[in-house]
């Protein structure tokens, strides 16, 4: 079984100025490697939906793609985007996980947890919090549904459709390892924790 990944970079970062949030340092690192370094098990492509940016610096062996033209630019046109590229290069019973870029503390079990069940999508979650983002993708069911929902569909929609199972961290983890950064007060609570980490 073939596992890709993309990590979804493409959003504007317009609730923190406008800034590339792939490259903002959390802990010395950039984090777009920080979850890059979480995803070392994959054993397909390592993708990553760079929107409209362009020179940002990829992670080792990292494939560009960007979003696909969609009436919504959110997060389901990287994930849309990255099912585009393995039309080329991946199988219908591959599979595809994908992680926001502002996901520092992903867990190091992300993966195997996630791909657990390869026949059936999975969502991320923490306790009342989930992360549809942060997702386990069969790629034949994603191109499926990619092509039957209405073009400003998000990932939630078509989760529910692929009746995906949640994956939830709360009962090992004391704290919330998809802790995401949207503000200027995220990013310094994202700093405090690195430092003690």
């Amino acid at each position: 079984m073939t596992i890709h990944a993309v990590i979804l970079a493409g959003g504007l970062g317009s609730r923190l100025g406008h800034v590339r949030k792939a490259d903002l340092l959390i802990g010395g690192q950039r984090l777009i490697n920080r979850v890059a370094d979480r995803l070392e098990a994959v054993n397909g492509a390592l993708l990553v939906s760079t929107g409209s940016h362009r020179g940002t610096q990829l992670p080792k062996s990292a494939v560009g793609v960007p979003d696909r033209e969609m009436e919504s630019q959110g997060p389901l046109a990287g994930i849309a985007a990255a099912a585009d590229y393995l039309r080329e290069v991946g199988s219908a019973h591959d599979s595809l996980v994908s992680v926001a870029v502002d996901s520092p503390f992903l867990p190091e079990d992300y993966f195997a947890r996630m791909t657990a069940g390869l026949e059936r999508a999975a969502y991320a979650a923490f306790g009342a919090d989930f992360y549809p983002t942060n997702a386990h993708w069969p790629l034949g069911a994603l191109w499926d549904a990619l092509g039957k929902h209405e073009p400003d569909a998000g990932p939630r929609a078509i989760l529910s459709a692929l009746d995906a199972r949640r994956v939830d961290w709360s009962p090992m983890l004391s704290e919330n390892p998809f802790a995401s950064l949207n503000s200027l007060s995220d990013l310094i609570g994202l700093q405090m924790r690195a430092r003690q980490a």
